[in-house]
């Protein structure tokens, strides 16, 4: 309980946090508005209305990703890691306290921008190409959009964590997610594409976005989220494991 109080203390606390929440809100609305006011067809068109208006999410996870990676890349970069090792020996008890806070605020954070950018985006969409709040498509496109950003967030987190300079860190989160796309669009084999899709965390996790052409997909909505999501764990041990054994 101490160290969660710390965490949130030095969050809070923090110059630029706040911030960067603000900017990972209003960045992911404004993208999913231009994305939602581009599309003229109406009626019987081949867009996915919902995952046009989360648009956004594609570019506010480099602002959840640099938020997360500062997070405990900072405290490397002034010295201050030495302080918060020697106020929290076990190293672990570190790690998830700063998971735990991460989590909480990305996940606020995330939903507001979600939701705004869901509602921005049925508001902008021509007619004949909106979307019922209720569906089951779009509930899981919703929940999971956030639940994606979180991911990304302990992502971004575990490489920091790890790496230990902020600088590195973010370039190597950012090209985690950005690489598997360019390199699926350099390639001509099918087969090879729909590999890349799979196993890369931005591509198989945005899957959740999905509410029609499921058929379409590399891999299932939630499965997607689950590569995502051992991308994050692989990440956290890695970072912990590094914590516990090198000095400060």
């Amino acid at each position: 309980m101490t160290a969660l109080r710390a965490e949130w203390t030095k969050f809070r606390t923090s110059p630029g946090t706040i911030g960067l929440l603000l900017v990972l809100v209003a960045t992911t609305v404004a993208v999913s508005a231009a994305a939602a006011a581009a599309i003229t067809c109406r009626g019987d068109c081949e867009i996915d209305p919902a995952r046009v208006s989360l648009t956004g999410v594609r570019l506010g996870q480099a602002v959840v990703a640099i938020l997360a990676v500062l997070m405990i890349g900072t405290e490397y970069g002034t010295g201050m890691i030495r302080t918060t090792l020697t106020a929290v020996p076990r190293r672990w008890t570190v790690l998830l306290a700063k998971s735990a806070v991460l989590v909480a605020v990305v996940a606020v954070a995330a939903t507001v921008a979600v939701l705004g950018s869901l509602l921005v985006g049925r508001e902008l969409l021509p007619a004949g190409q909106t979307f019922s709040w209720t569906a089951a498509p779009v509930l899981r496109a919703m929940i999971g959009s956030v639940v994606y950003l979180v991911l990304v967030a302990l992502l971004g987190l575990g490489v920091a964590t790890a790496v230990r300079n902020a600088a590195a860190a973010i370039g190597l989160v950012l090209g985690l997610l950005y690489l598997f796309p360019i390199l699926a669009l350099s390639v001509s084999d099918p087969t090879w594409i729909r590999r890349l899709e799979k196993v890369g965390p931005m591509t198989a996790g945005l899957g959740v976005q999905a509410t029609k052409g499921l058929e379409d997909l590399a891999i299932g909505p939630w499965r997607g989220i689950g590569v995502l999501g051992a991308w994050a764990l692989a990440a956290l041990v890695v970072g912990g494991v590094l914590l516990r054994r090198r000095d400060a």
